[in-house]
């Protein structure tokens, strides 16, 4: 029998798809953010960084962060925005325990704390940032972490 070829993307790629195609709503200055929340193959919740409801966005009112000339993985409690691994936890409820969520930039601290607190057992990374201290506290807290490469492929983070 001929074995068949088939181009047909996995599951971590199909997500992380997905997550850059919600981090395209996202309103930050900065960087366009996308988050998606599955368990058993099915999305729970998703989110992208912007304002608080009803706010003015970032791409309307200007990034404080850019005025006060604040470095990128720094003083997170400055900003504006609402990350797009808050956003999707919020909108997953308790929905999200033992979920995998899928994100396009590493968690900050912050966000990693509340990804423990949800019980999310996996994180699927794709893209980077300059704060890598949200995957060592998600690692020490038990989670699995993978981080793929643009290409869909595993990479070891130092």
């Amino acid at each position: 029998m001929k074995e068949e070829v088939s181009d047909r993307i996995g599951w971590d790629d199909y997500w992380m798809r997905i997550t850059r195609d919600i981090s395209l709503r996202s309103t930050c200055i900065r960087r366009k953010i996308g988050c998606v929340i599955v368990k058993d193959n099915i999305i729970v919740s998703t989110g992208y960084n912007g304002a608080p409801r009803g706010f003015p966005h970032c791409i309307e009112r200007g990034c404080i962060r850019d005025k006060l000339g604040i470095q990128s993985g720094t003083r997170h409690e400055i900003c504006f925005g609402v990350h797009a691994e808050q956003n999707a936890l919020l909108q997953a409820g308790r929905d999200a325990a033992g979920a995998t969520l899928y994100v396009n930039a590493y968690p900050c601290k912050i966000c990693a704390k509340m990804i423990l607190n949800a019980s999310i057992r996996r994180v699927v990374i794709s893209g980077t940032y300059s704060d890598t201290e949200g995957i060592e506290l998600l690692r020490a807290g038990g989670v699995d972490v993978k981080i793929l490469d643009d290409k869909g492929k595993k990479f070891k983070l130092r």
